[in-house]
């Protein structure tokens, strides 16, 4: 470390010099604006960004419209996190946690909102009934691990991520503490891929919907160029299984959606109809 931190008696924010999202980060909630969300055609109206957490719902939308649920039609809207836009007076009335993404209903008699990535999935598999068994002990297993995932994603992201690709100078104690967790949970994924084919057993489910944009984005190279440096070759069991999913047409067309950085064929920052998907997936080719 370049100088050590003196611990003060009661803590202030500091200023806009602490990296990436120092900008948009603060110690309070609520809107900083007044803005309505917008509202498009379809019932299902999803406001995010094409973050993970972002892919997991975008994704699923995908593999429900491929297997002809024509409901699950929707508008994505894109909400630009390093503007700020989570901090709207629409989006916090959908969210008060500001954070992306946010689902909203309106198939019902009133407008419901859904927020948190792992309740949106939740909500979708049982609105639709895919990719959630409803045998108790199959289910339950599914669920076992989604929300795994979304109590070890923060490890990964916002330790992980955060620390090796994102902060404004490279702390080797973070960085090491972080990356220990992170490869400890690659292998605890590793182990159980050796035994069953998906994250949960033998079907693909929400819990593969949910880990794949975290972790087998991690291994085939996609998140914070850091394939190389948490060995990634070495879990072989994960790779097989993010290779496998990578390949689903569903998962090519939802993990661009609300994505604004990449390459040609990688970005559509909104998307109102299957068409929008065609165009852009059209021009990679």
């Amino acid at each position: 470390m370049s100088s050590e931190y003196r611990v003060p008696k009661v803590w202030v924010a500091p200023g806009e010099d602490g990296g990436t999202w120092s900008r948009i980060n603060r110690p309070v909630a609520g809107a900083t604006h007044q803005a309505t969300l917008p509202v498009g055609e379809h019932p299902l109206q999803l406001y995010s960004m094409g973050t993970p957490n972002g892919q997991k719902v975008t994704i699923l939308l995908e593999e429900l419209l491929a297997r002809g649920m024509q409901a699950a039609e929707y508008d994505a809207h894109l909400i630009a996190i390093g503007e700020g836009d989570q901090f709207s007076s629409g989006f916090v009335e959908a969210n008060p946690n500001s954070k992306i993404p946010v689902l909203v209903d309106h198939s019902g008699e009133h407008p419901l909102r859904v927020f948190e990535s792992g309740a949106i999935l939740l909500y979708l598999a049982e609105k639709f009934g895919h990719f959630l068994p409803r045998d108790v002990t199959e289910r339950t297993e599914v669920l076992n691990w989604l929300f795994w995932l979304q109590g070890s994603a923060p490890y990964l992201g916002g330790g992980f991520g955060h620390f090796y690709a994102y902060a404004p100078e490279k702390i080797e104690y973070a960085i090491n503490r972080f990356t220990m967790e992170a490869k400890r949970q690659l292998d605890v994924l590793d182990k159980q891929l050796a035994l069953t084919p998906f994250i949960a057993g033998d079907e693909y489910s929400i819990a593969d919907i949910a880990i794949w944009p975290w972790y087998g984005n991690l291994v085939l190279g996609k998140a914070y160029d850091a394939a190389e440096f948490i060995d990634a070759a070495s879990y072989k069991h994960v790779l097989r299984w993010a290779r496998e999913i990578a390949k689903r047409p569903a998962v090519q067309r939802g993990r661009i959606v609300n994505r604004t950085w990449g390459e040609p064929g990688e970005m559509l920052a909104e998307r109102h109809s299957a068409a929008d998907i065609d165009n852009i997936l059209a021009q990679a080719r």
